[in-house]
């Protein structure tokens, strides 16, 4: 029996740098599991595949039918389901589609996001670093009160909605 070198402990100076940087990449994996934009470039791939076989599987079953029909072959021969390929590659589309519709929506609601508040309030712990894109803090308040009142508009809409609603059920 031939022994084998020791592995170091966890804990040791040698598997800190090596279990951060697994982490890391466990943590960017998760970003990008997460990233509509990164799944969807994943899966074209994938889809290119699947409409190649679906493509491949059609002609088949159309040269076995079109033999059939002619009489050069009887219908014993067993052929793959276009049905099962077909439904495959749907799959691969609607994956696709949400992908893009999560995209769409990332970026509507960072859109969003850059307009209604789009400048930093300079922090009063930095003095001495000058942000160049903040704003004053009596336009942060504005926008803030602005906020609010649109806030409350919707809570009121919503109260208002939900007594008509409750107004109808009753006898």
């Amino acid at each position: 029996m031939a022994s084998q070198p020791q592995q170091p402990q966890s804990g040791g100076p040698m598997s800190q740098p090596g279990l951060q940087q697994a982490t890391a990449i466990q943590q960017q994996q998760q970003q990008q599991d997460f990233d509509p934009v990164h799944r969807f470039k994943m899966l074209i791939p994938q889809l290119k595949e699947s409409l190649q076989n679906l493509m491949k599987i059609a002609s088949i079953n159309l040269s076995h039918n079109t033999s059939i029909d002619n009489g050069i072959k009887s219908s014993d021969t067993s052929v793959q389901r276009f049905d099962k390929s077909l439904e495959e590659f749907y799959a691969l589309c609607d994956q696709l589609e949400l992908c893009l519709r999560l995209a769409y929506e990332c970026l509507s609601q960072s859109i969003d996001s850059a307009k209604h508040s789009p400048n930093l309030v300079p922090t009063a712990t930095k003095p001495d670093t000058v942000q160049t894109e903040s704003m004053s803090y009596a336009q942060y308040l504005g926008m803030i009160k602005s906020q609010i009142s649109c806030a409350k508009d919707i809570h009121n809409a919503l109260l208002e909605c939900s007594k008509k609603i409750a107004g109808k059920g009753q006898p």
